[in-house]
């Protein structure tokens, strides 16, 4: 069944979201009580900020923020590479979808995932039915503007850099449109300003699920 999607502001994307509202209390927005899901899940490709602007975001809407990479990194006490050279891919994505799954029970969040995260169609589910979940948007030369500098990250360790990116990007844009309830471009300005458009665009997602206003 299609799902029906409608122009956000800044030119991103949403769709209308089915999850229940929660009150917080933003930072530096102009409301003082504001409408915010108990739950938000950040995709999209590497370099295209999830953590930078996690962050930000979650500390604008008066959520906590947790990076699931980071988690798998935390419980395991070894580097995503170190796990990737000892267990391959597909042990990493087994740790992911535990980890995953866990972060998906806690409240008031917003949560960064990996890349490819969206790969199993276990974990789109999860992302679907557990939250608000926002692609953040990056084109294959951000990408490799942001990473030029980054080792860290197994799935660049090739010959090719833009090669890989422009194959990871077909392999899981459909992925990531699939799940995404809002879309979002996480570039042409400076992180404040992209942090505070994002928090702005999901209350208002939200707030006009409930038919209130932003006024």
């Amino acid at each position: 069944m299609e799902r029906a999607r409608a122009v956000a502001p800044h030119g991103n994307e949403r769709r209308p979201a089915t999850h229940p509202l929660r009150r917080g209390t933003a930072v530096g927005m102009s409301h003082a009580e504001t409408a915010h899901p108990n739950r938000v899940f950040l995709v999209g490709p590497m370099g295209s900020g999830k953590t930078t602007l996690g962050r930000r975001v979650a500390d604008l809407l008066g959520m906590d923020f947790h990076d699931c990479d980071d988690a798998i990194e935390a419980c395991t006490g070894a580097s995503i590479n170190l796990i990737f050279d000892i267990e391959g891919e597909a042990g990493f994505r087994e740790r992911e979808s535990r980890k995953l799954e866990e972060l998906a029970q806690l409240d008031n969040a917003l949560i960064s995932t990996g890349g490819g995260a969206v790969l199993a169609a276990a974990n789109r589910s999860l992302l679907r039915s557990h939250g608000t979940v926002v692609w953040l948007q990056a084109s294959v030369d951000q990408q490799i503007r942001r990473l030029e500098l980054d080792r860290s990250r197994p799935l660049l360790q090739a010959p090719d850099r833009r090669a890989k990116l422009e194959q990871l990007a077909a392999d899981r844009n459909p992925l990531y449109e699939e799940v995404a309830d809002l879309v979002f471009s996480s570039g042409g300005r400076g992180v404040p300003l992209v942090a505070q458009a994002l928090a702005e665009l999901i209350q208002q997602h939200h707030l006009a699920e409930n038919g209130e206003t932003t006024e």
